[in-house]
C-alpha cells in the first residue's frame, strides 16, 4: 500500500512549483485557485518570492499548502492512488485537502490564520526551538522538564525520527533543555531560525482561536484514513480529523510514531508530494525498509510510473 505524506514549514523556497505550473494546466489551475481563493497571487509569491516575505509565517503555510495540493493533483492525474495520507505538522492539512476532509479553498484561508495566530502568540525574541540531535526521545523530554522547573515552558516538539528532536518553548528554558540534552550525551542542539516556538503549551492561545473556525468548516469524512499527527492513529470521521488539527497546534508532532503506524497498517512505499525532501530523509531513517519517493519537480515525477508498477506487482 501506498501513503501520501505531505511537508511542513521549513520546506518553503522561492521558485517552488514553478517548473511543474509551467508544463502541466492541473497545476497551472491549482495555483489560480489558491489565487482566487486568497484574493492575492500567492502563486506569484511562491514562483519568485522574495524570500523574506515567503518567510512569514501567514505566507509560508499557504504557500507550501498551494504547492504540496498542485503536485498531488498531479500525481493523482498521473495514476496515485493513496491508501493513508499524512502530512508533518501544516501538512496534515494537505492530507485532508487529498482526502477530500475539506476543501482547498477553506483550508488555504484557515493556514493563513493558522500561521498569524501562531505567530501572535509569543512576541517575537521569547520563543524558540532548537533540535536535539544523537539523544533519544525520553532522554530528551528528562532535559526538558528538568529545565522547565525553573525556566519556563520547554518541551518536545517534534518527534521527527530516532535521535533527531526538536524542542520548544521560551528562550531561556529552550537554551537550558539544550545544554542538559548535551549533559545526557546529544551529539548536537542546533537552534534553529524560526518565528515562533511551535507545538508546545505556548501555542495554547493560537488553539483557542484557530478551533472555533474549524469546527465550523464544511468538512466531511476523509476518503482514505489519515494518520494524525497528535497521537499517531488513523483518523477516518470527520469530527475527530477536526479535533486532531485543533489538538496539533500545541502538541507535539509525532512523526516517528505517524510512520510506524503507517507501515503497521500495512504502507510500504511513502510518496512525498510537495517542496523538498526532508520527509523522505526522516522515512528512511524510521523505516529504511520503506520505499520512498519525493515529487517536487519534474523530475521527481518521471519515476511515478514505475513506482506504481511495483507497488502493484508487490500487492
Amino acid at each position: 500500500m501506498i501513503a501520501a505524506v505531505f511537508p511542513g514549514q521549513g520546506a518553503q523556497k522561492a521558485g517552488m512549483g514553478r517548473e511543474l505550473a509551467d508544463r502541466f494546466p492541473v497545476c497551472r489551475d491549482t495555483f489560480a485557485e489558491a489565487d482566487e481563493a486568497l484574493g492575492e497571487r500567492l502563486s506569484q509569491l511562491c514562483f519568485e518570492g522574495p524570500e523574506d516575505r515567503l518567510q512569514l509565517t501567514e505566507n509560508t503555510q499557504p504557500a507550501i499548502l498551494a504547492v504540496s495540493v498542485a503536485i498531488y493533483r498531479l500525481a493523482a492525474s498521473q495514476g496515485l492512488q493513496p491508501s493513508f495520507a499524512a502530512g508533518h505538522s501544516l501538512g496534515e492539512y494537505s492530507a485532508h485537502v487529498a482526502a477530500g476532509t475539506i476543501s482547498f479553498a477553506d483550508a488555504l484561508r484557515t493556514v493563513r490564520r493558522r500561521g498569524r495566530y501562531m505567530q501572535e502568540a509569543v512576541p517575537v525574541g521569547e520563543g524558540a526551538m532548537a533540535a536535539v540531535l544523537g539523544l533519544d526521545a525520553d532522554s530528551v523530554a528528562e532535559a526538558c522538564a528538568e529545565a522547565a522547573a525553573d525556566h519556563g515552558v520547554v518541551s518536545p516538539a517534534n518527534l521527527n525520527a530516532p535521535g533527531q528532536v526538536v524542542i520548544a518553548g521560551r528562550s531561556a528554558a529552550v537554551a537550558r533543555a539544550g545544554e542538559l540534552a548535551r549533559a545526557r550525551g546529544a551529539k548536537r542542539v542546533i537552534p534553529l531560525a524560526v518565528s515562533a516556538p511551535f507545538h508546545c503549551a505556548l501555542m495554547k492561545p493560537a488553539e483557542d482561536r484557530l478551533a472555533p473556525e474549524l469546527r465550523a468548516l464544511a468538512a466531511h469524512d476523509p476518503r482514505i484514513p489519515v494518520i494524525a499527527n497528535v497521537d499517531a492513529e488513523p483518523k477516518t470521521e470527520v469530527s475527530a480529523c477536526i479535533e486532531a488539527l485543533i489538538r496539533q497546534v500545541s502538541s507535539p508532532v509525532r512523526w516517528e510514531h505517524v510512520v510506524r503506524r503507517s507501515v503497521a497498517e500495512g504502507v510500504g512505499t511513502f510518496v512525498e508530494l510537495g517542496p523538498g525532501t526532508v520527509l523522505a530523509g526522516l522515512i528512511r531513517k524510521i523505516e529504511p525498509g520503506a520505499t520512498v519517493l519525493s515529487i517536487e519537480n519534474s523530475q521527481g515525477l518521471e519515476k511515478l510510473p514505475m513506482l506504481l508498477a511495483e507497488s502493484a506487482g508487490a500487492q
